[in-house]
C-alpha cells in the first residue's frame, strides 16, 4: 500500500541517500526540533557495491566518518559501530593500516538501518518549487521541505568510443562483480590508471583465471596517491575555505596540480601488483599474462570477431590492442539528477557549473529563504576533497547551520568548523 507522505512541510527534503546525506541525516537526528526526509531510490542501503572486492581499501581515515569531525559523541560514528558490532577490541588488534571497503559499506549500511528520516525504495521523479517550498514527487506521493538538498552522487564516466558496445562484456568497474563471471578465460583489457582500475587488476591477477590482462591508462604513468603530510592537509575544512576564496583561473590550475593527491594509487596497492608480476613472471615462469600500457589513450573501439578492437594512441603513435571483455575504470561525472529538470532553468552556472555559495547553496532565482544545497557536487569551487570522504562531516554540518540559521533554529554565536 502506498505510503501516505506527511502533508506538513518539513525544514528540508534531501535527495540520496549516500555517504554525503547520511551524515546529513545522522547530525540532524542531534538537532531538537528539526525535520527532514531523506529519499533514496535504492530499496537498502548500498555504497558501490560492484567494487566491494575482496582486499579493496579505503582511502581516509576511518576516524573521518560522517559524524566524528564534528561530533565525536554521536552515536552514528565509526567507533561507535564497532562497539555496536562487538568487534572493537578485535579491530584494534588486527591492525589494518587502511579500513576495508566492505567493512566501510556495512558501517554505513549500518547506519543507514538506523536513522527514521532515511527512505529506501523513493524514487524521486520529479522536483518542484511551489512558491514557499519545494515539493518532491515519488511514487509513494510527495514530500515537502522548505530547503533542497542534492545529494545523488556522481553517474559512470564511460568514453565515447565504448558506449555502442556496453554490455556483457564492456561494462563500466561499478558493475565488475556483476559481470566477473564472464571474464575467466579471456582477455581483458581494464581502461583506467586510478585506485578502481589498479583494484581490479590486483583482483584479476590474484584469481589467475584471465587468459591475458591489459592494463591501459592514459596517464604518463601508474601514478602513486600523495599521502604526506602537507597533501593530506588540503583535506582540512580550512584548506577546502581558502579555496574557495581563490578565482576561477587559480582553481582550475590547482585543481590539476593536486590531482594526485585524491586520484592516485595506494603505494601498498602498487607494491603488490608488481609483486604478483615479479612472482608470476620469475618464479612461476610464466610469460605474456600481462600488459603494461600507461601513457596510452583509448581513441577507437570495434566489434571484431567475439571481442573488440582497441586503437590505443600515446604521444608519438598509434596501435592496437584484442579483447574479449572490457572493464571501465573511468571514474565518474557530475550531472544533475533528472528529477531536477523542472529547476534546472532557475539555476545561476558559470563554465557549466552551479555557482555555489560558502554554505554549499547553490545561486537561483528564488527567494534567498528557500536553498537548494549541493553535496558532492562542487568541486570546482571547494577543491579536490570535494566529492572525497574525507570532509562529508564538515560539510554537511555547514549545510545543517546554514538551514538552521535559515529557519531561526540554531544558536546565536554557535561556530562552524
Amino acid at each position: 500500500m502506498p505510503e501516505t507522505p506527511d502533508p506538513e512541510v518539513t525544514d528540508y527534503v534531501a535527495i540520496g541517500a549516500g555517504p554525503a546525506n547520511l551524515s546529513l541525516a545522522a547530525q540532524a537526528e542531534a538537532v531538537p526540533g528539526l525535520r527532514g526526509i531523506h529519499l533514496e531510490r535504492q530499496r537498502e542501503f548500498a555504497w558501490h557495491p560492484g567494487l566491494l572486492l575482496p582486499g579493496a581499501v579505503i582511502q581516509i581515515s576511518p576516524l573521518k566518518d560522517l559524524v566524528t569531525p564534528v561530533d565525536p559523541t554521536s552515536d552514528y560514528s565509526f567507533p561507535s559501530f564497532l562497539v555496536s558490532t562487538g568487534r572493537f577490541y578485535d579491530f584494534l588488534s588486527a591492525r589494518f593500516p587502511a579500513v576495508h571497503r566492505a567493512e566501510y559499506n556495512e558501517y554505513l549500511a549500518w547506519a543507514a538501518r538506523r536513522l527514521p528520516t532515511v527512505r529506501f525504495g523513493h524514487e524521486v521523479r520529479e522536483v518542484h518549487f511551489r512558491g514557499d517550498h519545494f515539493e518532491a514527487l515519488t511514487d509513494h506521493g510527495a514530500f515537502r521541505g522548505r530547503h533542497l538538498v542534492l545529494g545523488t552522487g556522481g553517474t559512470p564516466a564511460v568514453p565515447a568510443v565504448f558506449r555502442e558496445h556496453l554490455g556483457e562484456r564492456v561494462f563500466h568497474a561499478e558493475n565488475f562483480l556483476r559481470h566477473e563471471a564472464v571474464l575467466p578465460g579471456r582477455r581483458v583489457a581494464v581502461v583506467g590508471g586510478g585506485q578502481s582500475g589498479a583494484e581490479i587488476v590486483r583482483h584479476l591477477l590474484a584469481a589467475g583465471t584471465a587468459e591475458h590482462i591489459a592494463w591501459v591508462s592514459r596517464r604518463p604513468g601508474f601514478v602513486p596517491l600523495d599521502e604526506s603530510a602537507f597533501a593530506n592537509h588540503l583535506y582540512h575544512p580550512e584548506a577546502a575555505r581558502e579555496f574557495f576564496g581563490r578565482s576561477p583561473a587559480e582553481r582550475t590550475v590547482l585543481l590539476r596540480e593536486r590531482r594526485y593527491t585524491s586520484d592516485g594509487i595506494s603505494e601498498s596497492l602498487l607494491a603488490e601488483i608488481y609483486q604478483r608480476i615479479y612472482l608470476a613472471t620469475h618464479v612461476e615462469g610464466r610469460t605474456g599474462f600481462i600488459d603494461l600500457l600507461p601513457g596510452y589513450e583509448v581513441v577507437g573501439a570495434a566489434a571484431v570477431d567475439d571481442g573488440y578492437r582497441l586503437t590505443l594512441k600515446s604521444v608519438d603513435s598509434v596501435t592496437s590492442l584484442d579483447a574479449d571483455a572490457v572493464v571501465l575504470a573511468t571514474g565518474y561525472e557530475q550531472h544533475p539528477a533528472p528529477c531536477t529538470a523542472p529547476l534546472a532553468p532557475r539555476l545561476r552556472m558559470a563554465d557549466g557549473a552551479p555557482v555555489v555559495r560558502e554554505d554549499f547553496s547553490v545561486e537561483w532565482d528564488g527567494p534567498d529563504e528557500h536553498r537548494i544545497y549541493l553535496q558532492n557536487g562542487a568541486r570546482h569551487a571547494f577543491g579536490v576533497a570535494d566529492p572525497n570522504l574525507s570532509l562529508v562531516a564538515w560539510r554537511s554540518k555547514v549545510i545543517l547551520d546554514s538551514i538552521r540559521d535559515a529557519t531561526g533554529t540554531r544558536p546565536k554565536g554557535s561556530v562552524t568548523p
